[in-house]
């Protein structure tokens, strides 16, 4: 999976103090999520948002429902990447950065997820109609 480019600010307003996380230039707020990058296991999200891990957005302190904005998909050596903005419905604050790749490798479709609010996750299946993986010796 791939490994975001972080880097950290302090702010601080009045109200609380929250983190601001730059990945891959775009700001993601650690104040508006329970949890930052969460183990989803092989839980990967082409689209959406975990809701449950959101806790408010830290600028309006308001806990609703949000924006996916600025969605793309491009391919790159045989890897299709959807890559999208989570958004405060209300004052249109960046939450997150939502990364979501998809993949063959030989007889395996590969998926990973990388978001701070969604979480990270990586799941592999098999395209044959018996998994390899699952199948026992007979000897």
């Amino acid at each position: 999976m791939r490994q975001p480019s972080l880097c950290c600010r302090e702010v601080s307003s009045s109200r609380k103090h929250w983190r601001t996380v730059l990945v891959n230039g775009v700001g993601m707020c650690g104040g508006c999520v329970e949890k930052e990058y969460p183990n989803r296991g092989n839980i990967c999200l082409e689209n959406g948002s975990f809701l449950l891990n959101f806790t408010g957005c830290a600028v309006c302190s308001k806990r609703d429902f949000m924006l996916i904005t600025n969605k793309s998909l491009k391919e790159e050596d045989g890897e299709e990447i959807v890559t999208y903005d989570h958004l405060c419905k209300n004052c249109h604050h960046v939450i997150a950065r939502h990364e979501y790749t998809f993949s063959i490798m030989d007889e395996f479709q590969e998926y990973t997820m990388l978001c701070l609010l969604c979480g990270k996750a990586e799941d592999t299946i098999s395209i044959l109609p018996d998994d390899p993986r699952q199948m026992t010796l007979l000897f």
